[in-house]
């Protein structure tokens, strides 16, 4: 399985695109959220590098989804998972209790646990929020980019 177009596209809504290098919480990014050894203060990229860069680290957020899930997967809680992974990294997913409960076939419990995802230290923050729902929407076969 792959992240699917929509997969593709929320992310690219959610991170934004920037060609030229910016400073986040996990150091230097480019394009759509992008982090690698490659990236530096002064780097600019064209669209189609971000293109290329957005579509490979979404392939390899979903290959660590489909290492870590032990139960089948529609596309869309696919795309869900994946795009969490994108966003938080494989450390959130991998250990949680969303991860536990969905490996036991627990798939009704997964929108709950993807939403206790929206909070920095103690307080919500309204783009963590707002992904996450998507998120959720993309879990049950919807998609999040008709509800903006």
């Amino acid at each position: 399985m792959n992240p699917s177009d929509l997969c593709i596209a929320w992310i690219k809504h959610c991170e934004g695109l920037s060609l030229a290098a910016y400073y986040d919480a996990n150091g230097w990014a480019i394009g759509y959220g992008h982090h690698g050894p490659e990236v530096h203060e002064g780097l600019v990229w064209t669209p189609e590098q971000a293109e290329s860069a957005v579509i490979s680290d979404a392939s390899a957020a979903g290959r660590a989804v489909f290492t870590l899930t032990a139960v089948p997967l529609t596309q869309g809680q696919y795309d869900a998972l994946t795009d969490f992974v994108f966003n938080l990294g494989v450390g959130a997913l991998h250990g949680s209790t969303l991860l536990s409960l969905l490996n036991q076939g627990q798939y009704d419990d997964v929108p709950a646990q993807i939403m206790r995802w929206d909070h920095e230290g103690q307080a919500v923050v309204p783009g963590l929020a707002a992904r996450r729902k998507g998120e959720v929407i993309l879990w049950n076969g919807g998609n999040p980019l008709e509800s903006l």
